[in-house]
């Protein structure tokens, strides 16, 4: 019986992937048959979690990590009211440092994200390859065209609930905090999830994961995992300021009627600075060089629209939840009212949310 229900979801799996391609015609065949590679590798490198600490060959770390993932994902779903499915009850080790490599590309005196548009999920402003190769090519395709571009790799992705999605070991390296925020953030994507608006599907997420990630280490978490967490938020919250203060710069230079050459000038002038102003902020850190990584690149339009597209709405929705006196499930329920609005009498709501 076991078998022809894994036989079943297999075919159910493989028809819904097949649907993908004869809806994306030709031109796209070579993307979507590396996302169907890709994901068949994820599902079949994939095992229960439960499997797993049931085998005595399963060495200790792993062991212990599985065990508290298990005790995240019910908390996910007991405390914070999110989907109670199979996702994150399941494990596979990749054997690679992300799952995916996202392609994020703006024009050169814009901030506005280039869109890909795919069945189920909608409009989104990037594009997903399994392969950091292919990730490349695809980018530097783009570059040549005249456009910023920026790849970054991804530890966790969601089907938002068309498959059950298994932990990876892409996440593992992280702290149990990071580890909870993650699966709730996953999970947040099956709850709700408004086609063609990234900019409110993370921020939902975002908002979810931070208010799960504080319930969660205040009911199971320790004084000094409390601290470590406060202050890797505090510094996360240093630099999406220091970030979105560029970006407004920029912003308001590309609004500007100048010629190609000085608008190009005072771009690198911004670009240079920003890199001052985190050496400054490291400063204040007391050396702490987490984002460095980060700041080795080009620091161009695609790269910063990429971290503020991600940010910005997570104020409003902390503020929507404020006024559901912290209620989860009256929380989700206002959030899929905003789900039903136009994308434009989305953004108004959030405007009067900054305002007031």
């Amino acid at each position: 019986m076991k078998l022809l229900f894994i036989r079943l979801m297999l075919m159910r799996r493989t028809l819904l992937l097949c649907v993908l391609l004869v809806v994306s015609g030709c031109a796209t065949l070579g993307y979507y048959g590396q996302s169907i590679g890709g994901q068949w590798e994820v599902w079949d490198k994939s095992k229960p979690i439960d499997e797993i600490l049931a085998e005595p060959g399963t060495a200790s770390p792993l062991r212990e990590k599985l065990q508290m993932v298990l005790e995240i994902r019910d908390f996910a779903s007991s405390e914070l009211a999110l989907p109670d499915n199979d996702s994150y009850r399941s494990y596979a080790d990749l054997q690679r440092p992300f799952v995916v490599w996202n392609v994020f590309a703006a024009k050169s005196f814009e901030l506005n994200l280039k869109r890909w548009c795919f069945p189920f999920a909608g409009c989104v402003g990037y594009r997903g390859y399994f392969a950091q190769a292919d990730a490349q090519i695809f980018a530097d395709e783009l570059a040549a065209e005249g456009l910023d571009v920026y790849v970054g790799g991804v530890a966790a992705y969601s089907t938002l609930g068309w498959f059950d999605d298994p932990l990876l070991n892409t996440v593992l390296r992280r702290s149990p905090a990071r580890i909870a925020g993650l699966i709730f953030h996953e999970l947040a994507h099956q709850q709700l999830y408004v086609e063609d608006d990234t900019a409110f599907n993370e921020g939902f997420a975002t908002a979810v994961q931070l208010e799960g990630v504080r319930r969660w280490l205040e009911k199971h978490g320790n004084q000094q995992q409390r601290q470590e967490y406060a202050l890797s938020l505090q510094r996360q919250d240093d630099f999406v300021v220091l970030v979105t203060g560029v970006r407004d710069q920029l912003q308001a230079l590309y609004a500007e009627t100048l010629n190609e050459t000085e608008m190009q000038a005072r771009k690198t002038a911004i670009q240079a600075g920003l890199r001052q102003q985190y050496q400054q902020l490291k400063k204040q850190w007391g050396g702490y060089a987490g984002y460095d990584a980060w700041f080795a690149q080009d620091l161009n339009n695609a790269q910063l629209a990429a971290i503020t597209t991600y940010r910005d709405h997570v104020p409003g929705f902390q503020r929507l939840l404020a006024e559901q006196q912290g209620d989860l499930v009256a929380f989700y329920r206002a959030c899929a009212v905003l789900g039903e609005m136009s994308m434009e009498e989305r953004k108004q709501v959030f405007v009067s949310f900054n305002l007031n």
